[in-house]
């Protein structure tokens, strides 16, 4: 039986999430939201935000991670 496009992407959100918590994504919810915190305590600009999460990304396979687009792909 085939899957609907909804299950599939019912399915990778699941998968996406359980990497999440796994600590297996280098740019998680969790780090993310580390980084919106610092820009509403004004730490750090949006600009800094987004260029530090640009180098997380980039980052991510020579630490052996992946991005969250990476795993939603994989999922």
């Amino acid at each position: 039986m085939k899957r609907t496009p909804y299950e599939a992407a019912r399915e990778k959100r699941a998968a996406v999430k359980t990497a999440d918590a796994s600590g297996e994504i280098a740019d998680s919810m969790e780090v993310r939201m580390a980084l919106m915190k610092r820009v509403r305590l004004g730490e750090i600009t949006l600009e800094d935000a987004q260029a530090e999460l640009k180098r997380i990304k980039r980052n991510a396979k020579k630490n052996g991670k992946v991005t969250r687009a990476q795993a939603w792909r994989h999922g």
